[in-house]
């Protein structure tokens, strides 16, 4: 320690960090002694620190109340159910449609491919478009896209017009597997990310599981696009009138580097104080080693003119939107491809679709013809997944969210993004189960609980849970990216979905639902289980990418 680095700390200045010392993904999360100069929590999160911190900027998202956002996230819940049922819905009329409109079920499944090859494609299209000219926007427009698809399918007289309405509400729909999260990160924290994000994935899976109950009980599947009709003609009211545009500019984040400059000039201080260079009473160091910033205080020193009640329900986002020219927002995605979380995490929200797929396709020949269920009965078993969902929120949401503040303070207040993986490995050996409960389950006729229940309700489990993990996993690492991790994830998701669903029937054709179902257990163990590799390897592969991650980011 020389002189000169002391006096320089006690005038007020900050000591070099060496860059090598930041790795993204890695965050100090936990301020253990309550002495960093940063913006915290309040209440039992008093000693958690805000990631990213809010700016002094009055119209920040990330200062609106508790109360504001959880009103507009919850208008971001219900469109995402209302978008998630419109896309999945109609299982229960597939066998009743094979006879109406004299077509196979290698024809629907071709409908519902079409579905998920535009909510891939709507994936890479509105993310850029809502950089551009805001969320808000995005959203109105795919609402009403999701009510020309309910007008389309209402005037059906063939099969082909089920292509149509597949592409208009898969198109629709793609914000449910992208925005819609980004629009979460805009106005919540690490410390409440996964939380958030499990809500929203539940939303999907809860929308995609109550559609097809509902449509079930209908009087035919006219009635069913009626329904659908009425349903978003409010919301599209609602959010022209409530729904506020979460788009705001935020400058680049230097937080883990004034930490470590905190902590390494108290480090300094405290072995001058120790060797008799400098004396304990000495005002400048009480200020070194002590006085954290409160909460309070940052409140009093907010700037900027709070934007009017119509300006924030302006269509169009000009003013926090992102500068650049749209081809270069859509160009970005393709960059994300060598960061392997990113890649991962788009694979095992794929599998993820796989199982939904699985389900949404083969029910009605499963549950008609084996267990002889009428079109009602068949959609009420898509309610064990449902309930399967909600377990699978909390577990992969709250104790996710728990466990990663858990492990930071066990770590000094380091949290490792690494440390959201170790709850994998429960929804990895119920996914497992699951698939095989529903498909040797069905296959040996065994009671309607075995493929309904435990098959289907480990499945909803699984998928709720893996969702947020791999997601919020892959958002840490790469933090100041993460929409276009997003896109590429969703994309990646999306053409497996695409794929699975085109060939499913085929494949079930030609293997059998016995060991099409073994060679899905398999491919759920080695995708999930893909996570210890994370867990043990991760940090040094973000290490090895850092650089990369850096160019990509401009910086």
């Amino acid at each position: 320690m020389s002189l000169p680095q002391l006096e320089q700390i006690l005038s007020g200045g900050q000591v070099s960090i060496d860059p090598e010392e930041l790795l993204p993904g890695t965050i100090h999360l936990v301020d253990m002694e309550d002495s960093l100069h940063v913006k915290k929590g309040k209440g039992s999160n008093a000693d958690i620190i805000l990631r990213p911190q809010p700016l002094d900027n009055v119209n920040d998202p990330l200062r609106w109340s508790q109360r504001k956002k959880n009103a507009q996230f919850s208008l971001l819940f219900v469109w995402s159910v209302f978008l998630a049922a419109t896309v999945n819905w109609n299982g229960p009329y597939w066998t009743e449609w094979t006879e109406e409109f004299n077509c196979t079920y290698n024809d629907l499944n071709l409908t519902a491919a079409m579905c998920f090859l535009f909510l891939g494609l709507g994936c890479v299209f509105l993310q850029p478009t809502a950089l551009k000219l805001g969320r808000r926007f995005v959203y109105l427009v795919c609402t009403l896209l999701a009510l020309v698809s309910n007008i389309v399918g209402m005037k059906a007289t063939n099969w082909k017009f089920m292509i149509a309405v597949n592409i208009l509400s898969g198109f629709a729909a793609a914000p449910v597997d992208s925005l819609v999260e980004i629009s979460s990160t805009d106005v919540f924290f690490t410390h409440e990310r996964a939380t958030k994000l499990a809500w929203l994935v539940m939303g999907l899976y809860f929308g995609s599981y109550i559609g097809p109950v509902v449509a079930g009980y209908l009087p035919n599947w006219q009635w069913a696009f009626k329904l659908q009709i009425i349903m978003f003609c409010v919301l599209f009211v609602v959010q022209l009138f409530l729904m506020e545009d979460t788009t705001f500019s935020r400058s680049e984040d230097h937080t883990d580097e004034d930490i470590l400059q905190q902590i390494r000039s108290k480090e300094i201080v405290i072995l001058a104080v120790q060797s008799g260079q400098v004396s304990e009473k000495d005002a400048r160091v009480q200020h070194v080693v002590s006085n954290p910033v409160s909460s309070d205080s940052d409140e009093k020193n907010v700037s900027g003119v709070k934007r009017t009640y119509w300006k924030r329900m302006q269509l169009l986002e000009l003013e926090y939107n992102m500068k650049e020219s749209w081809v270069y927002l859509w160009s970005r995605p393709i960059l994300m491809a060598p960061l392997p979380a990113v890649i991962w995490g788009g694979v095992v929200y794929g599998a993820q679709m796989m199982w939904l797929s699985l389900m949404a396709t083969t029910q009605s020949e499963i549950f008609g013809t084996y267990y002889g269920f009428s079109t009602s009965s068949t959609g009420l078993t898509n309610l064990a997944p449902l309930a399967g969902c909600f377990i699978g929120m909390v577990y992969g949401g709250q104790f996710v969210d728990w466990l990663s503040v858990y492990m930071a303070k066990r770590n000094n207040g380091i949290l490792e993004a690494e440390y959201r993986l170790y709850a994998m490995v429960f929804p990895t050996l119920i996914n497992a189960a699951g698939v095989l409960a529903y498909g040797l389950g069905a296959n040996s006729k065994a009671p309607w609980a075995v493929p309904v229940i435990v098959g289907q309700g480990f499945l909803g489990f699984s998928m709720t849970s893996t969702g947020p993990i791999c997601l919020t996993y892959a958002i840490e690492c790469y933090p100041e990216l993460s929409s276009e991790a997003l896109v590429l994830m969703l994309f990646v998701r999306n053409m497996i979905g695409t794929g699975f669903t085109w060939g499913i029937q085929a494949w079930l054709d030609r293997d059998g639902l016995v060991l099409t179902t073994w060679l899905m257990f398999m491919l759920s163990i080695i995708i999930n289980g893909f996570a210890i590799f994370f867990v043990i390897w991760g940090k040094k592969w973000r290490r090895m990418t850092k650089n990369y991650y850096l160019r990509v980011c401009n910086k």
